[in-house]
């Protein structure tokens, strides 16, 4: 047993659940249809702060700051599940970059 798996068994989440899916085994927001990684994601994409998150997202601020330490110490599984989701989007023929554009200068 890893020591990412140990962690798991010993933590007793108060606000992030399984859900059932045929491959993620990342933990979701009780009650809402979105992944800890996903509002974890949001909130350092934006440089948001544990409390602006709480207040945009309507969380408690302790559900926040578990979502901040679940996401912490399960890099492993959350870069794992992402490395899946992109091999899967990729052999549906979604772009996963964006596009880059050419802009003409016109002088």
């Amino acid at each position: 047993m890893n020591d990412m798996t140990i962690q798991s068994l010993q933590t007793q989440w108060q606000f992030l659940e399984k859900r059932p899916h045929r491959w993620r085994k990342q933990l979701y927001i009780k009650g809402r249809k979105q992944r800890a990684f996903t509002l974890w994601m949001n909130m350092l994409v934006n440089e948001m702060t544990p409390e602006e998150v709480a207040d945009n997202w309507e969380l408690p601020l302790a559900a926040v700051h578990e979502v901040i330490e679940y996401c912490e110490t399960h890099q492993e599984l959350l870069q794992q599940e992402a490395d899946i989701e992109r091999r899967h989007l990729e052999e549906k023929g979604i772009p996963i970059e964006p596009k880059t554009t050419q802009v003409n200068a016109v002088y």
